[in-house]
């Protein structure tokens, strides 16, 4: 089977030793037993049994596992996926959980690729145009909240500095304006739809008080909360 060219579903193992290379297809990992220490050029996991983990094509990265290990592998050739996609690590959740143990089963038969298997190529390649990242999950979750970038970038496991950079590609927002504007949003839809105090609504939206809500508001609108609700 030419690698790159069909899909391959398998178990494979890792050794302790660092390996590094790169590949010109996507690949999905999912952890069944043990961990893999990945990095790549500005991520370093330790990627367990609650995380699976993307690599886009051509992403070179090292790896290794110190400990008893085995991993369902999902190859994907290029002509599955969208035109551009990055490494993305996620939550091993109920969706990505159901689709690994679908993936199992058609692991079972590598003499035949299976309509049933390309079916959940194709379905695993679409979940990557819709999928969302941790930390922007963990923004919509804790907006209200004081969130620093390093908490979000430690989330992608993505260093700092890149991780504003890869935020504002991924958004077409720095993450305090995209903060900013989930917060403002709330706050302008309370004033519209409920009767509350400025005070009840300041503390709803994550202000110590009511005038550093109103400053805030003015600086970001352009007008006071009380005149916004009025007009």
């Amino acid at each position: 089977m030419e690698s790159g060219k069909q899909v391959i579903c398998e178990k494979r193992t890792y050794s302790k030793e660092f390996d590094s290379h790169q590949h010109n297809f996507g690949q999905f990992l999912f952890p069944l037993q043990g961990s893999l220490d990945l990095q790549t050029k500005w991520q370093k996991i330790n990627l367990n049994s609650d995380y699976c983990f993307y690599l886009p094509p051509e992403c070179n990265h090292m790896y290794r596992s110190t400990d008893r290990n085995e991993f369902l592998i999902l190859d994907i050739p290029n002509h599955y996926l969208p035109s551009k996609t990055e490494s993305m690590y996620m939550k091993l959740d109920k969706q990505w959980s159901s689709i690994r143990f679908l993936l199992l089963e058609e692991a079972r038969d590598q003499e035949n690729i299976t309509a049933a298997l390309s079916d959940l190529t194709r379905y695993v390649a679409q979940k990557l145009r819709v999928s969302t990242s941790p930390s922007i999950d963990f923004i919509h979750n804790h907006y209200k909240e004081s969130i620093r970038v390093e908490t979000l970038a430690e989330i992608e496991h993505y260093h700092p500095v890149y991780y504003s950079s890869w935020f504002k590609q991924k958004t077409g927002k720095s993450p305090k304006a995209y903060i900013t504007e989930l917060r403002l949003n709330d706050a302008k839809r309370l004033l519209k739809t409920t009767s509350w105090s400025m005070s009840s609504i300041s503390e709803e939206i994550g202000f110590e008080n009511s005038s550093s809500f109103t400053r805030w508001f003015v600086k970001c609108e352009g007008k006071p909360p009380q005149k916004f609700r009025k007009n």
